[in-house]
């Protein structure tokens, strides 16, 4: 005689079901594989939520912490992502235009791109370090030929 034989069933009827949807889901996964999705596809995901911020910009080209390129609004935000596990870690290089407040336009910057990694992949973004690498005006400076 076990103690269950003895023991009152008291666990309401929807928790138990509840529970048998859940094991039968967890198993449902287990055999259809796995997704994994690569830091680059994360990394791409952060550039277009960055860039949907107003006031956001494009930065240089880095290489060694040297620019290589020039700050332009309309350059591509940089990124890099980590990836591990359900969780995603991200490096945000970015401008902001002239005269936003830094503060308020990165921080709205973190929070979308926050919730649009986690809404596009399900991964939970654990952090956004966001590096501000340049001020931008409205327009960009025009090339001509002399």
């Amino acid at each position: 005689m076990t103690a269950s034989d003895t023991m009152p069933n008291t666990m309401p009827d929807t928790v138990r079901l509840t529970d048998s949807v859940d094991s039968d889901l967890a198993e449902e996964r287990g055999t259809r594989g796995r997704t994994t999705i690569a830091d680059r596809v994360v990394e791409r995901l952060a550039v277009h939520a960055a860039r949907e911020v107003e006031g956001v910009g494009g930065s240089a080209r880095r290489l060694l912490g040297v620019r290589v390129t020039g700050e332009a609004p309309r350059r591509s935000v940089q990124a890099s992502a980590h990836v591990s596990g359900g969780s995603a870690s991200l490096r945000v290089q970015l401008s902001v235009r002239y005269p936003t407040s830094v503060a308020r336009t990165v921080e709205r910057a973190r929070d979308h791109i926050m919730r649009r990694v986690t809404e596009l992949t399900g991964l939970e973004v654990s952090r956004v370090d966001v590096t501000v690498t340049a001020l931008h005006g409205d327009t960009e400076p025009r090339r001509t030929v002399q």
